[in-house]
């Protein structure tokens, strides 16, 4: 890796609190993300955190810019403990300015929202990616109309942030359809393979950074990809961190077909 570069994570962040829950169906992710912990400084410690969440959609490209801010807890159901979560990290408003600022560079009509919590796409991985919760974190939104280009535009234009050590987080499931989470005669663990593979394949390194973009774009071209993504908002974080990487060669740091646990390094 460029040692001036900051690499590119999309991961899984599981479902709603059932990570910091210790739930069973999770314990790999959970061992996973929490081993992955001590990576997290690779090269340096990162100077802030970014998280591109599947729980935010807006109509324009939004950054939380609270100096302090809050959990918004954007799950029902679970045990009372899953709503007194904690997890006490600083914002970064500058640098969420810095941001807005170039996404209209690029065209985007950027906005910032100093009010939102962070919403379960980004505490859950976080409290075990890092539970000192010592670097500063912001969010930013992915798009209304879930267009994969547009995300993948999104992504070249923070693309800047990784030559300041900012260390870009992609939350989202390579997997994701709520039936068959609660259902097995749904999909099966070999279709869930083929789209991951067709995902990898995606990004081999013989081919173009255009070609990678082209076959991204066309995600809904892969194996049973709508039934993996009825609805694609937990596939498009992956978008937004190809763009990000502008063609950093990426690796497959952990892959379990039995549900949503692709994770993605680009860069690193």
């Amino acid at each position: 890796m460029n040692q001036a570069l900051a690499p590119v994570w999309y991961l899984p962040h599981g479902g709603g609190p059932l990570p910091l829950l210790n739930d069973p169906q999770h314990s790999p992710l959970i061992r996973f993300l929490s081993e992955l912990s001590h990576s997290i400084e690779h090269n340096s410690k990162p100077a802030a955190l970014l998280v591109i969440s599947a729980h935010w959609e807006t109509a324009e490209p939004t950054l939380s810019s609270a100096a302090q801010p809050s959990l918004f807890y954007d799950y029902s159901g679970f045990p009372p403990a899953s709503y007194q979560l904690n997890y006490p990290v600083a914002g970064a408003p500058e640098l969420a300015s810095q941001i807005a600022a170039k996404l209209q560079q690029a065209g985007f009509a950027a906005a910032l929202n100093p009010d939102r919590g962070l919403d379960h796409g980004v505490f859950v991985p976080l409290m075990l990616l890092r539970p000192q919760a010592d670097i500063p974190l912001l969010q930013l939104s992915l798009l209304q109309g879930l267009d994969p280009k547009t995300h993948i535009a999104l992504g070249e234009a923070i693309s800047f942030l990784r030559a300041q050590n900012v260390l870009i987080i992609g939350s989202g499931m390579s997997f994701h359809n709520m039936q068959a989470f609660f259902r097995d005669d749904i999909v099966t663990d070999t279709q869930v393979a083929d789209f991951n593979q067709y995902l990898i394949d995606s990004l081999q390194p013989e081919l173009s950074y255009q070609e990678q973009a082209t076959l991204l774009t066309h995600w809904q071209q892969a194996p049973y990809a709508r039934l993996m993504h009825p609805r694609e908002e937990h596939l498009l974080p992956l978008h937004v961190c190809f763009g990000a990487a502008k063609g950093s060669p990426v690796k497959v740091l952990f892959n379990d077909n039995v549900i949503n646990k692709t994770v993605l390094a680009f860069g690193w």
